[in-house]
């Protein structure tokens, strides 16, 4: 569709939606609220998590920080430790930064408007207009993936999503169906891309707009959307030290200018004293999005107490244990390191 035109000829799809809506949205906590902050904060933890699972981690969060003051005063420490399990954890980092900001340039208001919700750190144009539209009644299509999928299928559309015009292109085309009720219709858009207009085997039978889905109609609703661009996946090896002697380890804090920003890890390298205290490596292979790891985890039980105080005095790592690393958040991969070793350790 090359020319997206006002026109009033597709609205009644978008009656159609917010009527299948009101009869089957899904119940959710944060759908009981018109708190900014919890619609803020939902928007976020969902982006990269799907609700089944991530719907613990939402509480658990909103329950320890349950409003903007609380989440800006607290240690980004503690912030990271309770996004535990979510991973992309840089999204926690932009949710603290962003909660400073409202209290620092907002006195503690949430913004009302699009433009001012977008200023905010980690904020883009999906999640602010979801809040906006859900909270003050604002006018933008909340475009992401569910609107691509369904918006390609209803007219058979083969504008190539991975183009950078995509979401300008799906935004103007949403306004073709959308109801006034900008809200709700995001929402119904969010629901119907999630449990029916699904990426693979959608439920074409039950969908309240398969009637006006051209490639429904057309039997060709497996080949929309249409991405022809392919990011490169990049294979990348590191390699760690797990230092330990009497049932403690050793552990730093990552900088936040590549992944895993500001989780806690082991020694990158070693002093040639413990070389000698190697006892074993283990590889560990991890997908991150368009990254493939191999990590390489060498088991150094020390067991001169002297080649241990000067490795820590030298580097100023910090010393912990099985109990109090639960209080840190580390890589996935070595959180299981961290496990299995709790596990070898206990049977001592």
């Amino acid at each position: 569709m090359e020319n997206n035109t006002k026109t009033t000829e597709f609205l009644h799809i978008g009656t159609k939606l917010l009527k299948w809506y009101d009869s089957n949205a899904r119940d959710l906590p944060f759908r009981n609220t018109k708190d900014p902050y919890k619609i803020w904060i939902c928007e976020i933890v969902f982006q990269q998590t799907r609700i089944a699972q991530g719907l613990n981690h939402y509480n658990n969060f909103i329950e320890r920080f349950p409003d903007v003051k609380t989440l800006a005063e607290a240690p980004e420490d503690e912030v990271l430790l309770y996004w535990k399990g979510l991973g992309y954890y840089s999204r926690a980092i932009n949710i603290h930064k962003a909660a400073q900001q409202i209290i620092n340039e907002h006195n503690g208001v949430f913004p009302t408007d699009y433009d001012e919700i977008l200023k905010l750190k980690g904020v883009g144009k999906y999640t602010a207009a979801a809040v906006s539209s859900i909270c003050f009644n604002g006018k933008m299509p909340a475009v992401d993936g569910n609107f691509y999928r369904v918006l390609s299928r209803v007219f058979a559309d083969d504008f190539d999503i991975s183009n950078s015009r995509a979401f300008n292109y799906f935004s103007e085309l949403s306004h073709l169906v959308m109801s006034e009720n900008v809200g709700d219709f995001n929402q119904a858009m969010m629901d119907l891309g999630s449990e029916i207009c699904k990426p693979r085997n959608p439920l074409c039978g039950v969908c309240p707009i398969h009637n006006d889905c051209l490639a429904f109609s057309l039997n060709k609703v497996s080949e929309f959307p249409v991405k022809t661009k392919k990011v490169k996946t990049q294979d990348l090896g590191l390699k760690y030290y797990f230092v330990h002697r009497n049932g403690e380890f050793l552990i730093q804090q990552r900088k936040d200018d590549f992944i895993w920003k500001k989780l806690f890890e082991f020694p990158l390298e070693i002093s040639d004293e413990l070389i000698p205290f190697i006892k074993s490596t283990k590889t560990v292979n991890h997908k991150l999005t368009h990254k493939n790891l191999s990590i390489e985890i060498f088991n150094v039980e020390v067991d001169s107490e002297e080649a241990w105080g000067n490795f820590i005095i030298e580097n100023e790592f910090i010393i912990t244990d099985v109990e109090n690393s639960h209080d840190r958040s580390f890589p996935k991969p070595l959180e299981n390191y961290i496990q299995n070793y709790q596990c070898a350790y206990s049977i001592l």
